[in-house]
Parts: C-alpha cells; sequence; structure tokens
C-alpha cells in the first residue's frame, strides 16, 4: 500500500470539492453583447470580449427555423376571384442574428461558453 500516493489522490480530491463547492456559489452571469459578424457569428460583449461560434451556444429565438402548421383559409378577393388555400404547411421563421443585433446571453458556469438567449429591444 502506497501511503503517499492515497495522500495525494485525497489532497486532490479535496482540492477539487474545494473548487466545485465555489464555483457553485457563482451567481449566473448575464452579459449583453452585439453582433458584430453574422457569417461567421461573432459577438462583442460590453467587456469587449470577442466571441467566435464555438464560444456560442444559440436558443431557438436567434435562429432560422421551421414550423409546420394547418392551414384552411381563402384568399383575398380581387373583382369576384379567391383561391382555397387548405393544409399542412412549413412555414420558415427567419429569426438568425444580423450585424448590430443587441442580444444577451447567459455565461456557462465555470467556463467560455455563452448561450444566447434573445435579442433585446428597445436599447
Amino acid at each position: 500500500m502506497n501511503l503517499l500516493a492515497d495522500g495525494t489522490e485525497l489532497v486532490n480530491a479535496m482540492k477539487k470539492a474545494a473548487l466545485d463547492a465555489m464555483e457553485a456559489k457563482k451567481p449566473v452571469n448575464i452579459v449583453f453583447g452585439t453582433v458584430m459578424s453574422a457569417a461567421p457569428l461573432v459577438i462583442v460583449t460590453e467587456q469587449q470580449m470577442m466571441l467566435g461560434q464555438n464560444q456560442l451556444i444559440l436558443s431557438r429565438n436567434v435562429t432560422a427555423y421551421n414550423v409546420p402548421v394547418a392551414v384552411n383559409w381563402t384568399t383575398g378577393s380581387k373583382e369576384g376571384h379567391t383561391h382555397p388555400v387548405s393544409g399542412s404547411k412549413v412555414l420558415t421563421i427567419n429569426n438568425g442574428l444580423v450585424v448590430g443585433d443587441k442580444v444577451w446571453m447567459i455565461r456557462e458556469q465555470g467556463g467560455q461558453r455563452f448561450l444566447v438567449v434573445d435579442r433585446v429591444v428597445g436599447v
């Protein structure tokens, strides 16, 4: 039995537990930023940190996505002429970020990745 190895493992486990406890006490870190480039995506934070695609996780609020919908309506009448529209359709919501968009993000606890939650309006 190697007591030195067991002691080192114990000390490392205690260090890790202490660091985990300190990290758990950190509040959520909300960060604001501005989109500087859409492709590739680059966001600069208020603290002037430049974040690239590998550091960003995008919520559906800031991406283009498809939504299936059921429709049953008639087109508007022009000189008494209309067309029925019915069935299942797919709508594309073009909600991707563009240069100049102001966003709010949540910093991944203990990391350098950021969840881009949504745009900030009225700022």
